[in-house]
């Protein structure tokens, strides 16, 4: 079985072809960074009128290295949400209407679920039940996952979410477009200590995050520090906020662990690519003799492959989640706890 995958819920247009016997034959991934970088962050406009221009282009190069060509496509999955809308409509519209032109049937996919499964691609993938710690500009969720479609949502943030901590941190202390990366890049070079920054909701007993007041606390010492505020201030002060996130990341996810009796911790999205949240999760699964997996890097930002993967195990599950192509609605909010998606006809 073939599914082909399409992602384009914000700024990156990625499309990738998966086999069920051969694997990730090929995927390819547009990043619309340079577009939006002298508006210091996404356009939704511009991002959906480029996803446009790039979707044709891109189908045509995945279908090259696969040394395939649209024929032998069996299924087409699409992200349907949640995302910017109008972003959606464009890799919705492409997708049903490249189903129609093929005769087959579309597969609406959740995009948090893409990442959630994006780490089963890896040659050491994990086995259910796990926790999986969802953590990037948009969201920041843990949940509870026993097998494909079956979603416990454990916590989630009340405010912005880390990723979006992150950039907004990151334009705090003037920093280029994207924030996120340049922030953790900064922090690098930073010295621990130098700043006690609060670690929000950390002992609230629960798996809820809060992000909103450590950007604050940053934004008041910036504000106190003015014209003074050098390039050694602006590097320990993000290590400090790092330092923060990174804590109440790893103490909540392993509160979750605890929680639910599981052994194996997967980390997807954006922010699960920071190499010092790596290194404390791998740290603290170490001393607790559990198990955390992470997608490959070039899988932890939006990309077609974790689309198509995450359909490829829906129908490999015998879920009714395939529908004809020609009507469709796109979801810009949607928990993934909603998931699996409803029946509408029978699948391939």
């Amino acid at each position: 079985m073939r599914v082909l995958g399409i992602e384009s819920s914000c700024d990156e247009t990625g499309l990738a072809l998966y086999d069920t016997e051969r694997g990730l034959l090929a995927h390819v991934l547009h990043s619309q960074i340079a577009l939006h970088a002298e508006y210091g962050g996404v356009v939704p406009e511009l991002a959906s009128r480029d996803h446009i221009r790039r979707l044709v282009p891109l189908l045509r190069e995945v279908l090259r290295q696969a040394g395939c060509d649209a024929a032998t496509i069996d299924a087409v999955a699409y992200t349907q949400g949640p995302g910017l809308a109008g972003a959606l409509l464009a890799g919705a519209a492409f997708a049903e209407g490249l189903a129609v032109s093929l005769n087959k049937p579309v597969l609406p996919v959740h995009h948090l679920e893409g990442h959630l499964l994006s780490p089963l691609l890896a040659d050491d993938a994990p086995e259910f039940p796990f926790v999986a710690l969802l953590v990037s500009g948009g969201h920041t969720q843990l949940m509870g996952v026993t097998g494909v479609g079956r979603y416990e949502l454990l916590g989630e943030t009340q405010d912005d979410a880390a990723g979006e901590a992150f950039d907004k941190t990151a334009k705090l202390l003037g920093l280029p477009y994207p924030g996120g990366p340049a922030l953790s890049r900064l922090a690098e070079t930073g010295r621990s200590g130098m700043f006690d920054l609060p670690r929000p909701m950390l002992n609230s007993g629960d798996f809820n995050f809060s992000f909103a007041g450590l950007k604050t606390a940053v934004s008041t010492r910036v504000r106190k520090q003015g014209e003074a505020a050098d390039a050694r201030f602006k590097a320990d002060i993000a290590r400090a906020f790092q330092d923060a996130v990174v804590e109440v990341l790893t103490q909540k996810a392993f509160a979750a662990l605890r929680h639910t009796h599981m052994q194996r911790l997967v980390v997807a999205g954006g922010v699960g690519a920071n190499r010092q949240l790596r290194q404390s999760l791998d740290t603290a699964a170490q001393k607790r003799h559990c198990r955390v997996y992470y997608p490959a890097l070039e899988f932890c930002t939006d990309n077609g492959a974790m689309i198509a993967f995450a359909a490829a195990l829906r129908l490999q599950s015998g879920m009714e989640v395939a529908h004809p192509a020609g009507i469709f609605a796109v979801k810009p909010r949607w928990l993934l706890n909603q998931c699996p998606f409803p029946a509408r006809s029978a699948a391939l």
